[in-house]
């Protein structure tokens, strides 16, 4: 599989401003070894993906905060096994696993090492 698919279902992208303690960071919880580019102006850190794709990105136009869209990464099959990565990979978590519902399954409000608020999602 390339770096980049000639085609995505979605791609999003996560500001950093410390790239490696970030890298560490999603590596860790995620047990994964992302891709790392380097285009001058940005560094980037692409997420192993099929087809939504995903990147940690510090550059000048990218602001880590918690305010803004909440992205949900998958966690599959149980959040809890990232969830309890987080706070000792340097993250805090906000809401602990949860149910949404039955239909839609669970997931957690957590910020990563740079300040982002995102969620994790599972089907338990």
């Amino acid at each position: 599989m390339s770096e980049f698919p000639s085609v995505w279902s979605n791609w999003f992208e996560i500001p950093v401003s410390n790239f490696e303690r970030a890298k560490n960071f999603y590596n860790t919880i995620f047990n994964m070894d992302m891709h790392v580019s380097d285009f001058e102006s940005l560094k980037m850190g692409v997420f192993p993906h099929a087809t939504t794709g995903c990147a940690i990105v510090k550059g000048k136009d990218y602001t880590p905060g918690e305010i803004g869209p909440v992205i949900y990464l998958n966690a599959d099959p149980d959040l809890t096994t990232v969830q309890n990565k987080i706070e000792a990979a340097g993250g805090k978590i906000i809401q602990i696993k949860k149910l949404i519902s039955k239909e839609h399954g669970y997931m957690a409000l957590f910020n990563d090492t740079e300040g982002n608020r995102l969620a994790l999602w599972s089907n338990k």
